[in-house]
């Protein structure tokens, strides 16, 4: 198979969709690789070391783009759209539940789209996701504490405090990968921790991991409201795995939050977990709304690319060598892809997506078949 590497052009977005090791292990195979210069390079990544590792550079982006299968990192922004085409293979993170026209261009086109944010096993893991959850949760608090400072538009809070000062309150919507690695920063620089989930069972496993070091409340309106009026730093960390994240502070909540306080919404690329959330970019990552500032970079783990890019192909490799050996006889046979398959042929396979726009969902094996 012949796949292609473009260079990302989101606004400071310096992750690669490949490592060179990534690679090499597709030429070994005797697949061909078309890397567009300077697609690594923000990933401190140079042309000779995929050069080295078997792949052909090409100097512009509709090169790598006339691959049989591109293999990205963010969703294509608008001006890549022309290079959608049916006899594509996309295998990137897509986030469609939020971005009605990137759907509508994947469906006209008839692309096939496979999100690594849907790819799911059987046990309900999210494999691709879980990479950059573990790096958007722990910047999330290291961002929330830059913000903080009075300097930035915060409060002036030191999250730590020192001896006789108390530390910030912290305040975590979701117990999941994100909040986990937010509350696992936040707890290591002394911060007062609150981690909020409907699930009981998770909120036992992060009570008993950390053994008193966090505090834990089951997340409904009441108990949302009591912590973050109270709250310096708020990291939503919610996940409807492909589907739009549901608003958990809503407009009319932000005047009673300290003014000066901090709202890092990791989940802005599903539309965000607050009411008042824009996508912001790491040029202009920030804003204030009723005195509360809001960070909601869509990407944010390009901005410690090399970490990223390295933690992401841990995990996809495995899955661009099964489609590039395969082709869509990969997804037919493993129901991880399956979840994965998010468009095709002008179809909506993933249910999140379909509901999301009030889209036709067709079941992903149905859609293969015809």
């Amino acid at each position: 198979m012949l796949i292609g590497l473009p260079k990302e052009i989101k606004d400071n977005e310096n992750r690669a969709g490949m490592t060179p090791g990534a690679v090499q292990a597709l030429i070994k195979r005797g697949h061909q690789v078309l890397v567009q210069s300077g697609a690594g390079e923000g990933s401190s990544l140079s042309d000779e070391e995929y050069r080295s590792a078997g792949a052909k550079i090409v100097p512009y982006e509709e090169d790598a783009w006339a691959a049989q299968m591109v293999v990205k990192v963010k969703e294509p922004v608008a001006s890549e759209y022309q290079f959608l085409r049916q006899e594509l293979i996309l295998f990137t993170y897509l986030h469609l539940a939020s971005n009605k026209p990137l759907t509508d261009a994947l469906l006209a086109s008839g692309t096939t789209g496979i999100a690594y944010e849907t790819v799911q096993t059987r046990t309900g893991q999210l494999p691709l996701l879980t990479p950059m959850s573990e790096v958007a949760g722990r910047m999330a608090t290291q961002v929330g504490a830059t913000y903080l400072q009075k300097t930035h538009g915060g409060r002036g809070v030191l999250i730590g405090g020192v001896p006789g000062v108390a530390p910030a309150n912290v305040a975590i919507l979701g117990g999941g990968i994100v909040g986990t690695n937010a509350a696992r920063v936040a707890v290591g620089l002394g911060a007062h921790v609150t981690v909020l989930d409907v699930s009981h069972a998770r909120l036992k496993y992060l009570d008993d991991i950390y053994r008193g070091q966090l505090q834990t409340r089951i997340s409904d309106e009441y108990n949302i409201e009591d912590v973050i009026y109270e709250a310096d730093l708020v990291i939503g960390a919610v996940l409807i795995p492909g589907g739009r994240a549901p608003w958990l502070i809503t407009r009319n909540m932000l005047p009673n939050m300290y003014k000066g306080s901090v709202i890092v919404d990791v989940a802005v690329d599903q539309g965000g977990c607050v009411e008042t959330t824009r996508a912001t970019t790491h040029s202009n990552p920030t804003y204030e709304i009723d005195g509360v500032v809001h960070y909601c970079v869509a990407n944010m783990p390009g901005a410690v690319p090399r970490t990223s890019t390295f933690a992401l192909n841990n995990q996809t490799a495995v899955y661009t060598l099964r489609l590039a050996n395969e082709g869509l006889d990969a997804v037919r046979k493993d129901p991880a892809l399956q979840y994965g398959l998010n468009t095709y042929h002008g179809l909506v396979t993933y249910p999140a997506v379909a509901e999301a726009f009030g889209l036709e969902y067709t079941d992903p094996m149905q859609a293969l078949r015809s």
